[in-house]
């Protein structure tokens, strides 16, 4: 009787990793009803609820709970079992969960992804784009990739390439407001900022050549926001002079849509200047990641988001 139970139990253990059923159907290539059905089977067999159900996500009952945290240790080690008998030489397949920032997702992340799913036509690749930094863990992401110099102790990072902060207006808005030679002049002009939080915007400055000269500036403008695509195009559109990273600006840049100022000066403690892969740490990675994470790896080795 217990044999038949290893599915159900499998398929718990998947869903209080994601919380959602959706999210567990999906890293599980099933349907929500068919997972549904399993945890309602599970709970008839054993008497008593193990799952709360909430509108918002799925949370395990006490009994869930302490059903789960037995199970880890002997499921990890039928899982660790198994790979190391696999065929390490066998077709790379299965789903890869990715989150990444919208403007580099759009606009650098998707060819890659492109051409590489051509190569591995087993291999399914969900891509969710958004500036908000998500849990891996718990939100079900594979990899992630992040435009931060912060990475979680739990996670591994492997560089992906570096990048650098600019200032850009467009020429039309240039002409009309004068170019700004240094950091002071731009309290006369509008500049497009994301907002952080109720406190005043401010950039600060390091002249490229004269480490020690550095200024701070406390800048006004008609217009926020919090997506570096969004500003890209507010500035475009003539509304001031933005501070963006380069992978967001640089088709605009080289269409003449828009012009770097203040090119003498480096921009201090706005972005950070390197772009990573970040995984969960686990002993064994599926191999459509690795493969994946490798990929991208070699894409960006020969190209350049500059």
């Amino acid at each position: 009787m217990a044999q038949n139970l290893w599915t159900h139990l499998h398929w718990l253990m998947v869903l209080d990793e994601q919380k959602s059923y959706t999210r567990a159907a999906e890293r599980l290539e099933i349907s929500k009803s068919a997972i549904s059905q399993k945890i309602k089977e599970l709970e008839n067999r054993a008497g008593i609820a193990l799952v709360q159900r909430t509108t918002r996500n799925v949370r395990l009952t006490e009994a869930g709970k302490e059903l789960v945290n037995n199970l880890k240790q002997p499921f990890e080690q039928i899982e660790q079992s198994f790979f190391s008998v696999c065929d390490t030489d066998g077709p790379v397949r299965g789903l890869v969960r990715v989150t990444a920032p919208v403007a580099f997702g759009r606009q650098h992340l998707v060819p890659k992804i492109s051409e590489f799913l051509k190569i591995y036509p087993q291999v399914r690749i969900q891509l969710e784009v958004s500036d908000n930094i998500v849990s891996l863990a718990s939100d079900g992401f594979d990899l992630a990739i992040r435009h931060s110099d912060t990475i979680p102790d739990t996670c591994v990072a492997i560089p992906l390439c570096t990048t650098r902060v600019l200032l850009v207006a467009s020429p039309e808005y240039l002409n009309k407001r004068s170019e700004p030679v240094k950091p002071s002049d731009l309290n006369q002009h509008d500049c497009i900022y994301y907002p952080r939080g109720t406190d005043v915007p401010k950039w600060t400055f390091q002249k490229k050549k004269i480490a020690e000269e550095i200024e701070s500036v406390t800048i006004n403008g008609i217009f926020a926001a919090n997506n570096s695509e969004a500003i890209r195009d507010a500035a475009i559109n003539d509304l001031g002079i933005a501070m963006l990273p380069d992978f967001s600006v640089q088709d605009a840049i080289h269409s003449g849509e828009l012009r770097e100022v203040l090119s003498d000066w480096q921009i201090m403690n706005e972005f950070a200047n390197n772009i990573s892969i970040v995984r969960p740490y686990s002993l064994k990675v599926p191999k459509a990641v690795t493969e994946f994470s490798r990929w991208l790896r070699v894409q960006f080795s020969l190209s350049t988001t500059r």
